[in-house]
């Protein structure tokens, strides 16, 4: 006797199809399962076990082997439960065999049957609508999963209710796409008192997706400032969204099985690991990086991070994507993030008070900032100082622009870049624009060109460093509704790259 029921294993966001074989055969008693199992898959059998004879199924005294193919492929993970049961007992005839092998599934199972969320049921969803099959997983998953419209979903409570939808003698519904999380409390900018050069850079930052460092004493604003920037982005699109919940339900990250329209905001401690914020550990899961993808990685004390940790940010920047590789793992998550980071000037934070000071200025602020390498702060568009505000300031009344009002003008400046770049591959804001469409796109008029140009010689421009003033040049003028980049674009562009240093 022998059946097949199929699951997924996980590569990265993608879910890759796994056939689980399962044959019933005359020989000593047993329960054995191969194709490269890990300690988890291993442990299948003693939970299936249990939760067949919790429910008075009794195996038979045969020799029972669960084979996974293809055998090549790595399986991690206690999601197999479900597949090897279902195909355990479709070998049994307890389970028509052609209902199992139309669907995939995943779920853990308990002791007493009942089944257990896992993660990865929005890709396993993904997998299953492209082999035109239906998704059984955990009651709790089910809302996660059904967000892919084209794959049908069943999401059962327990084995014991798998099994009577199965037999027909309770068909469970398909589930129901969970609601999406909306943040109601963001804070807004208009509290911010002051430091309108450098909300004038959020913006700017937010409208193309520019990397951004501010540098400011302690109390000047600067987190207070960041964590306001998700009151100004807009929201996510559906294809952003799912791209998004993917790596998050990868992580376990996905609240309730709604998916967020929101755009993450990730601000690990400066004091993680390498695996953290990059991705990796034993089964190379996806770090702060790709769990801020579509959204902002907010680094506060950015130089107190370890230098070997933000000099792996380099590549990702560039390329928007991070290979996390193991000995045992080799995947690839998308990270197409807006990185924010916040320093003091020194180590004290108050290299431009003399009254604060300490004794080592201006050494001390050079060799603190000196621990953020010269290409690494090439990548941040965007550089500004952030003064302190004195304290008879605070007292006044609310004078700036609303987070509303500063996310229309976000938007409309986002919806002129999608159209601008709707027929170019892997190109949707401004910061991703390089060679021929930058050139195409955000070439200045004959006077912004010659700014340009002596800035660049008089400052010795790098080659990237050239490429980002064009980048947020355009950005600015999408801001203003202009067509064309001009001169003044362009001499607000070059302020923010010069902000902080000459050593561009």
């Amino acid at each position: 006797m022998s059946a097949v029921a199929y699951t997924v294993a996980f590569d990265g966001i993608d879910a890759k199809m796994v056939e689980v074989q399962c044959a019933v055969s005359p020989g000593m008693p047993g329960f054995a399962i191969v194709g490269l199992p890990d300690k988890a898959v291993s442990e299948a059998r003693e939970r299936v076990r249990a939760a067949l004879t919790h429910m008075a199924i009794a195996l038979p005294s045969k020799k029972i082997t669960i084979n996974m193919s293809p055998a090549n492929m790595p399986k991690e993970g206690s999601h197999f439960d479900l597949p090897i049961a279902l195909a355990l007992l479709a070998a049994l005839e307890i389970l028509p065999r052609d209902d199992v092998a139309g669907t995939v599934s995943l779920g853990e199972l308990s002791l007493n049957g009942d089944l257990v969320p896992v993660i990865g049921a929005l890709p396993a969803a993904m997998a299953a609508a492209t082999e035109g099959k239906v998704l059984v997983c955990p009651n709790a998953c089910g809302p996660e999963a059904a967000w892919v419209d084209a794959a049908k979903v069943i999401a059962p409570q327990s084995l014991a209710a798998a099994i009577r939808h199965f037999t027909g003698q309770a068909v469970l519904d398909a589930a129901v796409a969970g609601e999406v999380h909306v943040d109601a409390n963001a804070s807004d900018l208009a509290e911010v008192k002051g430091q309108e050069r450098a909300k004038r850079a959020l913006e700017i930052a937010a409208a193309g997706r520019h990397h951004l460092m501010m540098v400011g004493s302690p109390g000047s604003g600067k987190s207070m400032l960041s964590k306001r920037i998700p009151g100004i982005l807009p929201p996510m699109s559906p294809t952003e969204a799912l791209e998004t919940s993917m790596i998050h339900s990868l992580a376990g990250v996905l609240e309730e099985g709604g998916i967020n329209r929101t755009r993450p905001f990730q601000e690990p401690h400066h004091t993680a690991s390498t695996a953290a914020i990059i991705g990796g550990g034993r089964t190379a899961k996806p770090g702060q990086i790709s769990l801020a993808h579509n959204g902002v990685l907010f680094l506060d004390e950015f130089p107190e991070f370890p230098r070997s940790v933000l000099e792996t940010l380099r590549q990702p920047i560039e390329t928007g994507e991070v290979i996390v590789a193991r000995a045992n793992a080799h995947v690839k998550y998308p990270c197409r993030f807006m990185l924010v980071a916040a320093a003091n000037p020194c180590k004290c934070g108050y290299l431009a008070d003399p009254a604060r000071a300490c004794a080592r200025v201006p050494i001390c602020g050079e060799e603190y900032m000196g621990r953020i390498s010269g290409p690494l702060m090439d990548r941040f568009d965007l550089r500004v100082e952030v003064p302190p505000v004195a304290y008879t300031d605070l007292d006044l009344p609310e004078d700036g622009e609303s987070s509303a009002a500063i996310a229309a003008r976000v938007a409309a400046a986002r919806d002129v870049q999608s159209q601008r770049f709707a027929d170019a591959a892997d190109v949707r804001v401004n910061a991703e624009a390089e060679g021929r469409v930058l050139e195409q796109v955000a070439t200045p008029d004959t006077e912004g060109r010659a700014l340009l140009v002596k800035v660049a010689e008089r400052f010795g421009l790098s080659a990237r460093g050239y490429h980002r003033v064009l980048r947020v040049a355009r950005t600015i003028a999408d801001l203003a509704g202009e067509t064309d980049v001009r001169r003044p674009h362009v001499a607000e562009a070059v302020s923010y790259r010069l902000s902080l240093s000459q050593d561009v």
